[in-house]
């Protein structure tokens, strides 16, 4: 996984501060947008976990601070729902224009409610999903239940909430009390996926039930049984990711490996846009190769001496296990290591000359199992016979043409 800081503007002017999480081993087939819950923050435990697991499938995910929480410029007391859902559409336009456009919102708690309305503004969402998500958002009030009467009297006061003290103006409660969450999602014509646990003290389940009842198919309800509101237990935030990606494959499109043909065993197609990394085709598998950041790639995929490396490990250990098998030697693993450089010979006569390197695999082999240094010996002299080392080791020769 990769993570960049980013930092784009809100509708106000405000500077928002994201982490853009992307998988480590591809471009992300899709991109999502993650609204956190009322007075959290991007760097809650969950929504990271959550991150991770989307990642891990190859979705980018920004997650960031809502105006006046975090990293994120602004005044929280001067901020409302709509505001949220606003800044939520300034966020999905920095995607669009500097990554690609998102398709799938989740939404955390309140976080939830404001990802339904924002996908009603934005057309390239083709999914979204809420975790612990209020049916009205008005229910957020009942975390300053105490200082109700003081913010409809005097226009503000300072809550409580989670140990921290926030500012509330009436501006907020008013905002909340306009929205109708169910009748924004009875027309909400998009794929949505409700995940809540029956165990939550702060929003119950009852939430989750009027959301889907007013949601239109294609609807998904996942219970989240076991856990807390703020699924404070990795195992639940993971979870939940793992399942957001499944669920979410069915509603966005992921992109088919580039349909390669050919009469040969391996082949590789590099277009002009895409540096160093290579669409393979080996055998029947797709795979990328690539070149490492430091000189100008991604690390998308192994580099080509490293494949070549692969195949000679992979080769070492098949023919040391297969002569096993035929002695019934016990040997319960192999590990082949290997790496590649260009050093002097052993024999070298000029080794202060750089031309009198050549190219050097390093091979080490370890044994699990109960062999004798007889039994050792043998497989060390078997390893030298695997077939891609009596390539490397013979004289080869590549027969090139043009393809029409």
């Amino acid at each position: 996984m990769k993570i960049e800081k980013v930092k784009f503007q809100n509708k106000e002017g405000d500077s928002l501060v994201g982490r853009l999480e992307l998988p480590a081993d591809q471009k992300p087939h899709n991109f999502a947008l993650f609204a956190h819950c009322f007075t959290c923050n991007k760097n809650l435990l969950a929504v990271k976990n959550i991150s991770r697991a989307l990642t891990s499938e190859g979705i980018g995910v920004l997650r960031f601070d809502f105006t006046g929480l975090g990293e994120s410029e602004g005044e929280f007391a001067e901020t409302n729902f709509s505001g949220n859902i606003e800044d939520l559409i300034a966020a999905a336009n920095f995607l669009k224009v500097n990554y690609a456009a998102p398709t799938l919102l989740i939404g955390h708690s309140l976080g939830g409610a404001a990802v339904i309305y924002a996908a009603e503004a934005l057309k390239n969402i083709s999914a979204v999903v809420t975790i612990g998500a209020p049916s009205n958002p008005v229910h957020v009030k009942h975390l300053f239940k105490d200082s109700v009467n003081t913010i409809e009297q005097d226009g503000h006061a300072t809550v409580s909430i989670s140990g921290r003290a926030f500012t509330i103006k009436d501006q907020f409660l008013d905002d909340l009390e306009k929205r109708s969450l169910p009748k924004c999602v009875k027309s909400l014509r998009k794929a949505i996926l409700i995940m809540h646990s029956p165990q939550d003290e702060i929003v119950g389940i009852k939430n989750a039930e009027e959301l889907y009842i007013a949601a239109h198919h294609p609807k998904s309800f996942i219970s989240l049984n076991g856990a807390d509101h703020l699924l404070s237990k990795k195992e639940d935030s993971l979870y939940a990711g793992r399942v957001i990606a499944g669920w979410a494959s069915r509603y966005v499109t992921i992109p088919e490996p580039i349909n390669i043909r050919s009469r040969h065993d391996v082949v590789a197609s590099l277009s002009d846009d895409t540096l160093f990394t290579t669409q393979m085709k080996v055998g029947d598998h797709y795979m990328l190769a690539d070149e490492p950041e430091s000189v100008g790639g991604n690390n998308f995929g192994p580099n080509p001496y490293e494949l070549v490396s692969a195949g000679l490990s992979a080769c070492t250990a098949m023919t040391i296990q297969m002569y096993a098998r035929r002695k019934k030697w016990n040997i319960s693993n192999v590990e082949v290591h290997t790496s590649y450089s260009k050093d002097h010979a052993y024999d070298c006569e000029n080794c202060e000359d750089p031309m009198t390197k050549i190219d050097t695999f390093n091979r080490e082999i370890k044994f699990e199992g109960i062999l004798d240094d007889k039994q050792k010996k043998r497989l060390l002299q078997i390893a030298d016979k695997c077939p891609v080392h009596k390539t490397l080791h013979s004289k080869t020769q590549i027969l090139t043409r043009l393809l029409e």
